[in-house]
């Protein structure tokens, strides 16, 4: 089936594009983009030559998908990276209101929740808790995200899935839909001379592309990471505005819990209630306003170290947390828990690096809100070892009394941000999920013209409101809420650790020694705090794991159901032997017009267009087969969206049509627009055809010694994409120049009739319209399937699909110019 869309010498892939501005997916001016074949590697004589053959293996097939995540990832830079330093202190008092806001807020919880497990008797309590705090912020916000997994992006982006996609380039591990196995030949290395590294490199990118279990595993754990991301968007925003609301507790007479719960609850409908207006409007308020508390958090913490109890600081020793140990045993164990909430949102400065740059992130935490926290928790202590009774509301009882009410208005401004930066991220992480095939596809609505980041998800948006709803209406209490708070948070960074230690073996190839310390250290820590929020289960640590199993249930179904349908459609479609017996009437009357098949086949003639030869008296005269394709990069640039190839021979007029989105990338399709770049895309291609079968008579009347020296060069680039001319070596570019003059070839191109004709008959088609042939793709277990199998595709596959968003519903055409046509897979 590997030969499918190989029935002439001319069917190599061509990128076009239009040239307009229009941010549309069929746009991007032209590039030139023939693909020559990979050339096979000889063997010489380096002293390395089977580890080179090793990182590069000749493909069954020439294909330009084959090199594309690489070609792409190269080069499309990440935009922020080269700032100023004066650029770079903007951007770093941006990330304030957008990455801090839920660690910026922990302080109105961390010593309440902390004192809840252990009564303050002694100072050796105070200062082992606030200890453990700052040592906490140090070694996981500080030392891991800031030093080491901020470097681990992907082109600029962060996040689970930014690392799932780095990690899928360079290794053949993705299990996602829509790859074949000419896409997975762009896993390589940069050529190295040997070492240890790059040899263990190897057998772990073995052994990851080789054992199918070793590929689902990692899917689990990215998908899981996801999971948890989407719970933290439900406990943030209640566990945020609850707190916030508590400081009028013991200020408002009769304020009590009812009061609390319902304030919480008013103020969490009216948040979620302003999301699809979008953030754009309002925020360029955010980094002013968690500015303002952070220099709050630090001038209050001053004042209570200097007014109360300033030796707080002996508290740098990290001797006395071993006093807080042994002193109050298994209660410490408990209260360990507690800690871990002065890092929830920690994973956001790695989550939303897209936004920001890792310099400015870096500077913003080292610079503003590492010290401003530890100055707050330090004057937090300070304030208990004079009035230990105040640990239930630590925050606003240090806060002084006639700086009460304008503290009240920012915390709760700040709680607010906070939570819309969760709700705004678990939004980009749906989205990337969807993108990745790893999530049922959803309505997205974009809030910003200038921002392409900002996206509102109503789905998502009214069921994390009724969640957040449910979880105030029955813990009632910060104190229960923090036992769910801190289990989602502790496994995103398990997850992050591992992935990022796979990073350091499999593409940075890190020393070993180097390599195990991040996981023994990190993974160490993590794990000592996962096995304390574990003990909270019963008390309301339940509900993250429900939230993440229900999540991850259904993300894996999704995903599985998709792979088998992809797969049956693989397996069911036309071969090219068919096709020719058909010939070019396609055994049907063909008519004018262009015909615009969507599928997800990146390769052959999918079996849905048979349904449409048997079903329709006529068939258009131009086909074209549609396909959307998602690569792992981050954003794909404009001028490189685009791949054309031609299916069949000449007089079949058939293409296919290849658009490439990152999960960054923003889809928003008008047909009117798409119709005439399409089109404009497509006579560009046949422009470039002409210019290369022109190009290749041109050589056979040359030389072939000179041609067969010239193309030599080729080999020694074991990079293989070597897809644009321009950049060839610079012999090849004299030989060019020297043997193909530019005369001769233009010369031939305007004699040539097959190009007019082909041109004359695809105006012609266009003249009378374009139809949009949708396919609908059923899946249904065989019947000796075994009963999980039928449960899971028959049942709950099925309605996912039967409630999501249907890929039509993605463009805006009108229904007179679609037609559908429904089939049935058996997997």
């Amino acid at each position: 089936m590997d030969e499918i869309e190989e029935g002439s010498s001319n069917n190599s892939l061509r990128r076009v594009g239009t040239g307009s501005s229009d941010r549309r997916w069929v746009d991007g001016s032209e590039v030139d983009s023939e693909t020559p074949p990979f050339y096979e590697i000889r063997d010489r004589d380096y002293s390395f030559g089977n580890l080179r053959r090793r990182l590069m293996k000749k493909p069954k097939r020439a294909d330009s998908l084959d090199v594309e995540a690489m070609e792409i990832a190269g080069s499309h830079g990440h935009s922020l990276k080269d700032l100023s330093l004066l650029g770079t202190i903007g951007i770093a008092f941006q990330t304030l209101g957008v990455v801090y806001g839920d660690m910026g807020t922990s302080p109105l919880y961390v010593f309440s929740d902390v004192f809840s497990k252990v009564p303050i008797k002694s100072e050796v309590d105070v200062l082992g808790a606030l200890s453990l705090v700052i040592y906490t912020i140090a070694v996981i916000p500080l030392a891991k995200y800031v030093f080491v997994v901020l470097k681990a992006n992907d082109n600029g982006e962060g996040g689970t899935f930014a690392l799932y996609s780095l990690i899928c380039r360079y290794a053949k591990v993705n299990k996602l839909p829509n790859q074949q196995p000419a896409d997975e030949q762009i896993s390589s290395f940069r050529l190295k001379l040997p070492t240890p590294e790059l040899e263990r490199a190897l057998g772990i990118k073995e052994a990851l592309e080789t054992k199918g279990y070793l590929k689902t595993l990692l899917l689990l754990l990215v998908l899981m990471g996801t999971s948890m991301i989407i719970g933290d968007g439900i406990l943030t925003p209640a566990m945020s505005v609850m707190s916030a609301m508590s400081g009028l507790q013991g200020e408002v007479e009769g304020f009590g819990t009812n009061a609390l719960v319902m304030s919480s609850i008013v103020i969490l409908v009216a948040l979620f209630s302003i999301q699809r207006f979008g953030t754009g409007k309002v925020g360029f308020l955010f980094a002013p306003v968690l500015a303002l508390w952070f220099f709050s958090l630090g001038a209050i913490g001053i004042y209570n170290l200097l007014k109360y109890d300033i030796t707080v600081i002996r508290a740098l020793n990290p001797f006395y947390i071993i006093l807080f140990f042994k002193k109050n045993s298994k209660q410490a164990w408990s209260a360990l828990g507690g800690c871990v909430l002065c890092i929830t949102g920690a994973e956001a400065m790695f989550a939303d690096l897209g936004h920001f740059s890792v310099r400015s992130i870096q500077m913003a935490f080292t610079c503003v809100v590492f010290p401003c926290l530890l100055l707050a928790y330090m004057g937090q202590a300070a304030y208990l070892t004079k009035h230990p009774e105040a640990s239930a509301r630590i925050f606003y009882d240090s806060v002084p009394g006639s700086l009460f009410w304008p503290v009240f208005v920012i915390a709760t401004l700040a709680a607010m941000i906070a939570s819309q930066a969760m709700i705004s991220a678990t939004f980009s992480c749906v989205k990337q999920a969807m993108a990745l095939g790893c999530f049922p596809r959803l309505k997205i609505i974009h809030t910003s013209k200038k921002r392409i980041g900002q996206i509102y998800i109503p789905v998502i948006n009214w069921f994390l409101m009724i969640m957040c709803i449910l979880v105030v209406s029955i813990f009632r209490s910060t104190t229960h809420i923090a036992n769910a708070y801190g289990i989602a948070e502790v496994g995103v960074m398990m997850v992050s650790t591992v992935l990022v230690t796979l990073v350091m073996l499999l593409i940075w190839q890190t020393n070993l020694f180097l390599a195990l310390c991040f996981p023994l250290i990190f993974g160490s820590v993590e794990t000592i705090y996962l096995l304390a929020v574990l003990t909270k289960i019963l008390e309301g640590g339940w509900v993250p794991l429900v939230f993440a199993t229900f999540f991850l249930t259904v993300m894996y179904i999704w995903n599985y159901g998709s792979v088998l349908k992809y797969q049956s459609e693989v397996r069911e479609r036309i071969s090219m032997d068919f096709m020719r017996e058909l010939g070019s009437t396609l055994g049907t009357i063909r008519i004018p017009g262009i015909g615009l098949l969507y599928n997800e086949l990146v390769q052959g003639i999918p079996s849905i267009f048979g349904q449409f030869l048997l079903t329709l008296p006529a068939i258009h005269s131009t086909i074209i087969f549609v396909c959307i394709k998602y690569v792992p990069v981050p954003v794909v640039p404009q001028e490189e969206r685009f791949l054309f190839r031609r299916v069949c021979p000449k007089d079949y007029h058939m293409f296919r049509c290849i658009a490439r989105y990152g999960y960054k990338d923003v889809r928003k399709e008008d047909s009117r627009v798409f119709e005439q770049l399409l089109i404009e895309s497509l006579e560009k291609f046949l422009r470039c055809e002409a210019l290369e079968d022109a190009l290749e008579s041109t050589l056979n009347d040359f030389d072939p010694d000179r041609v067969s020296v010239a193309s030599d060069t080729y080999t020694d680039d074991l990079m293989a994409p070597l897809i644009n001319r321009a950049k060839r070596s610079e012999p090849e570019q004299e030989f060019d120049s020297e043997v193909l003059p530019s005369s001769s070839v233009g010369s031939s191109m305007e004699e040539d009739p097959a190009l007019e004709y082909e041109l004359a008959a695809l105006r012609e088609a266009t003249d009378s319209g374009l139809t949009y042939l949708l396919a609908h793709g059923d899946v249904r277990a065989k019947k000796n399937s075994i009963f999980v199998k039928k449960l899971v595709i028959n049942y709950f596959y099925a309605f996912l699909r039967r409630n999501c968003r249907a890929g039509a519903a993605n463009l805006t055409v009108p229904h007179m110019n679609i037609l559908q046509a429904g089939m049935t897979y058996m997997v």
